[in-house]
Formats: C-alpha cells, structure tokens, sequence
C-alpha cells in the first residue's frame, strides 16, 4: 500500500510541476548579429521580417450613367430619349527614395439618341487623356520634372445642321481619332504637396515646352484644320507652360474635387494662351453611387468653330456634364 502512495505522490508533484510551468511567461534571450536583432528561445532562433516597402500606389474608378425617356401618345408632347454616359480613370503612382513618377488615364464617352430626327444617334461626350510626371527631388516640395501629355478622341465627331429652305438635316465631319490629337511634352520645376488628409496639388513650371498639333484625317488635314498647314499631318510648337493640378481635395462630408489646368504659349506668338481646363466635383452618396459635375473648358486660337450661319470663327469651348448613377473604386 505504502508504494501505491509513493507512486500517487509522484504523479501528483510532477502534475503540479507541469500546471505550474505552464502559467510562468517564456521570456526569450535577445541575440545581435551582424547589426540585426534576433530573439532566441531554447535552441531556436527567431527573427522578425523586414516589412515589405511598396512604391507603387495603383487604383481607378469608373462610372456609368443612363436615362430613358418612353412617351407613347403623350398628350403633352416630346420625344423619346435615351441617353448613355461612361467613364474610366485609372491611375499608378511611384515614390523611391527622391524619385517620383505619377501616371493618369481617363477616358469618357456618351451617346444620347432621340426619335423622330434626322440622325438619331449622337455623341455626347468623348474625351482620351494622357499625362505622365516623372520628378527627381531637389527640396522637400520641389522637384525636376518632366511631363507628357496626350489628349484626343475616339470616335468621329460630327456637326448637324438644317439648310435654309430644306426640310432634313445634315452632318459634315468635324474632327475624329488623332484629328486632332495633341502631344505636349515638357521639363521644369515642379511644386507639389501631399496634405495630411491625402488631398495634393502640383504646379509645374517649364520654359522648355514642346506641343504637337496632329490631325491624321485626310479630310481634315486638307483644309488645314485645328492650324496644321494645308494637307500636312503634325504641326510642331515651342514655348513655355504652367500646369496645375489638384486632387482629392475635400469640399464637405463625401464631395471630393479634383482640377487641372494647362496653359501654353508659343514664342512665336507669345502670350496668346492655349487653355485646357477640367474640373470634376464628386458627391458620393454610398459605395456604389455618386452624383459627378464635369466641366471642360478649351480655348486655342487656332481652332476654328464652325457657325450655325455657316461661318467659322475662334470661340471658347465648353462642356458640362450632371450624372447620377454608378460609381466603382477599385
């Protein structure tokens, strides 16, 4: 019997003895390597991952808007409509060390069609822009820059008009795909902060501008559209140029604006200004749902705008846009 206790005893202490190692903390030894920090506990070695710097920042978002409008023995009159508006801007930005490189897109098009006219379908709104900013940092808000940018179209663009005394309508090509295209290049410095609320605005200065004028339609290039010479192709400029931008800026609870404006003189011609303006003001109404205000706003002395008298003259160019519906960020 005495050996029974003393086996029970036993089984008791070592029981205990497991209990309680199991409830004091595991305090490991530290070890320095080769300048590292590694912690040990027993025999093994344990040493914490470098976290994993990222330089590239991509995302975009896209949009879709549509109305419809069916009247069928409609006392009050109109006409049916149907009416399409898309968007997509992607972007993919980069910081290393001093260098920075920031890349846009953005692309839109929409199409309304109307029964009982002429031409039923017709475009609304079909813009292609590029812009690529490379910048190597001088200061903490300053850097050498240069920057590309290309904006043109995707489809023709017609003009719709009723001859005196006819009863249809007619349509004559206006400008189409690279008719006109501008590619405009340019180096200088470059301000731009990054605000706590991740809102930013860059102003870029650059007395050492290249601005191409293309117009591939042969149609178009016969006549000397958008100022290329009579049956020539690219027309080539050089001057000085301010662009600036702002993104993200916070308006009020859930209405974002972002901006940019591009102003560029010839030498030749100094201080007769072509001006690209654009102003998007987002009001989001849920993840998937935004109300978007887009304005566009072009001026060049070279682009002639053809009159509903049929004479053509130099006018300010103005789009503005009101959509309502979906809206992806991604």
């Amino acid at each position: 019997m005495s050996k029974h206790f003393l086996i029970l005893g036993f089984l008791v202490i070592f029981l205990f003895q497991h209990i309680h190692a199991q409830d004091r903390f595991t305090i490991p030894d530290t070890v320095l390597i080769n300048g590292d920090t590694l912690l040990m506990l027993g025999d093994s070695l344990i040493r914490d991952e470098p976290v994993k710097e990222i330089f590239w920042k991509t995302g975009g978002n896209y949009n879709l808007n549509i109305q419809q409008v069916t009247l069928s023995n409609w006392a009050a009159g109109g006409a049916s409509t149907f009416a399409l508006n898309s968007g997509l801007s992607l972007f993919a930005n980069y910081k290393k060390e001093n260098k920075v490189w920031d890349t846009q897109l953005n692309v839109n098009l929409g199409f309304n069609r109307q029964g009982g006219r002429e031409f039923q379908t017709r475009k609304t709104n079909d813009n292609f822009q590029f812009v690529s900013n490379y910048g190597r940092e001088l200061s903490e808000f300053f850097y050498l820059s240069t920057q590309l940018d290309a904006r043109t179209q995707l489809i023709a663009g017609q003009k719709y008009s009723r001859p005196p005394g006819s009863d249809r309508e007619t349509r004559t090509k206006i400008s189409d795909l690279l008719s006109p295209g501008y590619v405009q290049s340019s180096t200088g410095l470059n301000y731009r902060k990054t605000y706590a609320d991740k809102s930013r605005i860059s102003i870029i200065l650059s007395p050492f501008t290249g601005r191409f004028t293309i117009v591939m339609d042969d149609s178009l290039s016969r006549v000397g559209a958008f100022g290329v010479e009579p049956g020539e192709n690219v027309r080539a400029e050089a001057g000085v140029s301010i662009a600036a931008s702002v993104n993200d800026i916070r308006l009020m609870e859930n209405v974002t604006w972002k901006s940019d404006i591009n102003l560029f003189s010839n030498y030749e011609r100094f201080g007769n200004m072509v001006v690209n303006f654009n102003s998007i003001i987002r009001m989001k109404v849920n993840k998937y749902i935004s109300t978007r205000i887009e304005t566009v706003i072009i001026y060049d002395e070279e682009v002639f705008i053809k009159q509903d008298d049929g004479s053509s003259r130099q006018a300010i160019q103005l789009q503005n846009l009101i959509n309502f519906g979906i809206s992806l960020d991604f």
